[in-house]
């Protein structure tokens, strides 16, 4: 087998390209405008030129987050490319990229598949996903059917039959540990890792803690992600890797919490890995926008640049903070429309408790207005209608609080809004007392909407 020339370009977030000689393809695509309802943004900008992909062969995507299927992107870019994903049971992801326009290709469980010529793909699903691993505070249930374990994210393996780039997308090693372990057996010897460095989540930023509770958690969720970043790196013991699918600024009227996620830039994350882990052993590679790293020579095409933190914070002062959210531009809804949508969204969240025999005596309160507040039972003895002064006498309970539209938008159902986005995004703001995360509480949480899924 003759040495091809591979080639990895880093575009954005998790968004890189993969060459082999005669061979493109570009995994997880966002590379324009913002995600999660407008609050996630890029930067460093990028500049988006979708016909500069248009001979790429494929496309991969990991899974179904925006930042990772980002639908401003994809329906810009050349619908003859074929969308490669994993077999889901649910086919919510098949869906949403063949009603944009691609043809979609599922592939098996761990079935390594030929492209093109001698490249080949091989996606497994990280199972036994725990959001209180994962950080992703809702979970993402709305596309499992069993509690407990579902198939939301993927890692994947690209090989020409001679180097090997494994891809752990947003995988935290401790959901993908089973599968990792797997991959170590089936490719040994490993050249290129695509590693995250970052939790993307909620907590702390978006809880009712006071300041210096607030970084404290920031801190100690930041180190356990770094940690667990060293724990793919000293187990697959790759020649290279790269720390990404970490780049996003929030926007809009959360820029204030930026400085409370947890969640390190990429140059700090290369600082603490080059630290912890001998060049020797693994070299640790970072680049820029469309800069590229060849796997066969061992060089970059430039130079890594930092971010200059000075020109990024008037950035965000002078542009991301002027940024509106998509359910901004909607018209208010009435109090007594929220409340019309509750009795539907109740039975639903009541038949997915009794499904997995959960129940608790937290109470879920959830704002309506200043004035009103919707109080969900968690143990099937209903909800009622309240007002602020009645919530003083609840003594266990979760509260969120978040803009109306949006909040419209959620309980008429996930078609057009879900609450693991509006999540994720940083939309919702919570006050949870204790503060405890109860997994069937949020599981069940996910389906508080009005209208059937499917």
């Amino acid at each position: 087998f003759q040495l091809k020339k591979v080639k990895i370009t880093y575009l954005n977030s998790a968004s890189v390209l993969i060459e082999d000689k005669n061979v493109k393809i570009l995994c997880d695509p966002w590379l324009d405008g913002e995600e999660y309802f407008g609050s996630w943004g890029i930067y460093p900008p990028y500049d988006f030129r979708p016909e500069i992909f248009d001979d790429v062969d494929f496309i991969h995507i990991s899974h179904i987050h925006p930042d990772h299927c980002s639908s401003s992107t994809l329906s810009k870019l050349n619908k003859k490319i074929p969308i490669v994903i994993h077999k889901f049971p649910e086919k919510f992801l098949r869906s949403f990229l063949e009603n944009l326009g691609f043809d979609v290709i599922e592939l098996e469980h761990n079935k390594r598949t030929k492209l093109k010529e001698n490249v080949h793909i091989n996606v497994l699903a990280a199972d036994d996903c725990n959001p209180e691993i994962c950080g992703k505070l809702m979970g993402c249930n709305v596309l499992e059917k069993n509690y407990g374990t579902t198939q939301i994210d993927t890692l994947s393996i690209i090989d020409n039959g001679n180097e090997v780039i494994v891809n752990t997308n947003d995988c935290p090693f401790p959901i993908a540990e089973k599968t990792s372990f797997k991959v170590k057996q089936l490719y040994p010897k490993i050249d290129f890792l695509l590693v995250g460095y970052v939790k993307a989540s909620s907590y702390p930023q978006c809880f009712d803690l006071d300041e210096s509770e607030k970084m404290n958690e920031a801190v100690i969720k930041q180190e356990k992600k770094l940690k667990t970043t060293l724990q793919y790196v000293n187990l697959f013991k790759p020649r290279y890797f790269m720390p990404f699918a970490g780049r996003y600024t929030l926007t809009g009227k959360n820029v204030e919490l930026n400085k409370y996620r947890g969640e390190p830039e990429l140059e700090h994350a290369y600082e603490y890995l080059v630290k912890n882990i001998p060049e020797d052993k693994s070299k640790c590679v970072v680049l820029n926008h469309e800069c590229n790293f060849d796997i066969s020579t061992g060089k970059q095409s430039q130079e890594f640049i930092p971010v200059n933190f000075d020109e990024k914070s008037n950035f965000v002062s002078s542009v991301f903070s002027k940024q509106r959210y998509e359910y901004e531009d909607e018209p208010i809804p009435s109090e007594k429309d929220l409340i019309k949508l509750l009795p539907i969204c109740y039975e639903n969240f009541e038949k997915v408790r009794k499904s997995i025999n959960w129940s608790s005596e937290t109470k879920i309160v959830l704002k309506i207005n200043d004035n009103s507040y919707a109080v969900i039972s968690c143990d099937g003895t209903g909800y009622k209608t309240c007002s602020s002064a009645d919530i003083k006498n609840i003594n266990q309970f979760l509260m969120m609080t978040m803009d109306t539209r949006l909040l419209n938008w959620i309980l008429q159902g996930p078609r057009k809004a879900h609450w693991s986005i509006a999540d994720i995004g940083c939309h919702i703001t919570y006050k949870r007392i204790p503060n405890n995360y109860e997994r069937g509480l949020y599981y069940c949480w996910n389906n508080f909407y009005s209208n059937n899924y499917n």
